[in-house]
């Protein structure tokens, strides 16, 4: 197959993903975004794995039978034995069964986990295979200097790449505690771990052979297994849906190392694209939670590390019921529902799209105030609205609605609790001061709906629930808003 073929597919690969991350900047094209890039994947699976089978050549005019004539001007690559295409169409089975099966039983909740999941995945195929090159080269007697500056690079990446993507997976899924890890001197153990990265770099590209360079690959795993181990135990449960998108940032430069080891320029292309968006997205969540950019993809470097903080004694709550919450919905001429990770675990989405239909058919204004990291996954709000077709015109995010709340007779806070805490404009000691929150206590009247009084996700009490203009509707979040629902 010549090469020229399987590189022109590339290129239409590439533009599909391209139009795939356009397609997902916005609510409405979300779905074709996520379907162009599958066409893409599928695309570049297809003519890497033919182009594997049948063998590639480059030459003009050159077909395989003419090699021998344009050998100055041909590259060839052998077809795979039967036994390794084999391996490959058992490879690929495998995969689409179980991503198959992993899709359709996910939840909407368990989406945060299992994406911090498949960026393990790549980490560890980066690893795999910046290992089984440097074999390769071993076997050949042949080193490169940058072929093996690329491949130390690519191991180390995929290797924190891995560590810190199961960590994220444990504490997303509540398997390990949420709080910061803080070890004594936790910032120069950091800065010390990349200092050692570069001096064993520069090292391994001076002496790569022998049982050296071997030593040197050994010791640049260890050390990027423990740096990624450490970076994302290091940041705390108010910061995960930041690392999320971090480490799908270093999942994409993971890949894009990959690349450049085997040479594959889709797989460079496709890694630059994850790699500078997760960053970019980062950099925006960072910005909106006032957190500095540097500090959470350094493990919480020059702090200390992520929101945490102990239970304060704000007072008494007040309690109503759901029929008391309809009588002053029903008195209500605006409401503002604010959504958080409460509704998508009690998948209340749909009776809250229903509620909103119930309210606005009195003549009733509502509209939701989705803040930038509501959940635990960037989007994760928008995406369960757009679920249960609310409108897109009425879902607005927190720096478009944040202003209309001294003017709102309601709000409804289902689910949320970190995003909507007074603390963090009102107490510069929290350990969320500085958060840009949405100001619901501004309004009239504030009904949280929740299932106790527990701290939220970053561990910090929240005073809203203590405020004369708050009260609290206890229960399951869908079942509460379906009673209201029945009352209307």
């Amino acid at each position: 197959m010549s090469v020229s073929l399987i590189n022109g597919s590339y290129i239409v690969a590439g533009l599909l993903f391209i139009l795939a991350l356009a397609g997902l900047s916005r609510h409405e094209s979300s779905m074709r975004g996520n379907i162009l890039g599958a066409i893409g994947m599928a695309l570049a699976i297809f003519f890497v794995v033919l182009g594997v089978m049948l063998g590639t050549y480059e030459g003009a005019g050159t077909e395989p039978s003419d090699m021998a004539a344009h050998t100055a001007q041909a590259t060839v690559s052998q077809a795979a034995p039967p036994w390794a295409i084999g391996i490959i169409v058992v490879a690929l089975a495998a995969g689409a069964v179980a991503g198959v099966l992993r899709a359709k039983r996910v939840e909407m909740t368990g989406m945060p986990e299992l994406i911090a999941l498949f960026h393990s995945f790549v980490g560890a195929a980066a690893v795999l295979v910046g290992w089984v090159t440097y074999f390769e080269m071993a076997v050949s007697g042949h080193f490169d200097g940058l072929h093996s500056g690329e491949l130390f690079i690519g191991v180390f990446i995929g290797a924190v790449t891995f560590t810190g993507s199961i960590i994220a997976y444990l504490k997303l899924s509540a398997r390990m505690p949420s709080k910061p890890l803080m070890l004594p001197a936790h910032n120069l153990l950091n800065l010390a771990a990349i200092a050692a990265f570069l001096v064993l770099t520069v090292l391994f590209v001076l002496m790569p052979e022998g049982m050296a360079g071997l030593g040197l690959l050994v010791a640049v795993t260890v050390l990027a297994l423990l740096l990624g181990l450490h970076l994302v135990a290091s940041i705390g449960g108010g910061d995960m849906p930041v690392v999320i998108s971090m480490l799908n940032s270093y999942s994409g430069w993971a890949a894009a190392a990959s690349g450049f080891t085997l040479d594959n320029n889709l797989l460079i292309i496709t890694g630059a694209l994850v790699g500078s968006s997760g960053a970019y997205l980062s950099f925006i969540m960072c910005k909106a939670m006032n957190r500095n950019f540097i500090s959470v993809i350094a493990g919480g470097f020059g702090g200390e590390g992520a929101a945490s903080g102990e239970e304060k004694d704000y007072g008494e709550h007040r309690e109503v019921s759901a029929a008391e919450a309809a009588d002053m919905l029903a008195n209500s001429t605006s409401v503002i529902i604010t959504p958080g990770y409460g509704m998508a675990v009690a998948q209340a989405q749909s009776a809250v799209a229903d509620h909103t239909a119930k309210l606005r058919a009195k003549g009733v204004r509502v509209r939701f105030g989705i803040h930038p990291v509501a959940g635990r996954l960037p989007g994760h709000m928008n995406v369960l609205l757009a679920e249960a077709k609310v409108p897109y015109d009425i879902v607005l995010e927190m720096d478009e609605i944040n202003d209309d709340f001294a003017d709102t007779d309601m709000v409804l806070v289902i689910g949320a609790n970190d995003t909507v805490n007074p603390a963090a404009a009102e107490d510069p000691s929290s350990p969320i001061a500085g958060m840009p929150v949405l100001e619901v206590w501004n309004a009239g009247q504030v009904i949280v709906f929740k299932r106790s009084m527990a701290t939220g996700y970053a561990g910090v009490q929240n005073p809203l629930f203590f405020k004369d203009n708050a009260a609290m509707l206890f229960g399951d979040a869908k079942e509460r808003v379906e009673d209201i629902v029945r009352v209307l």
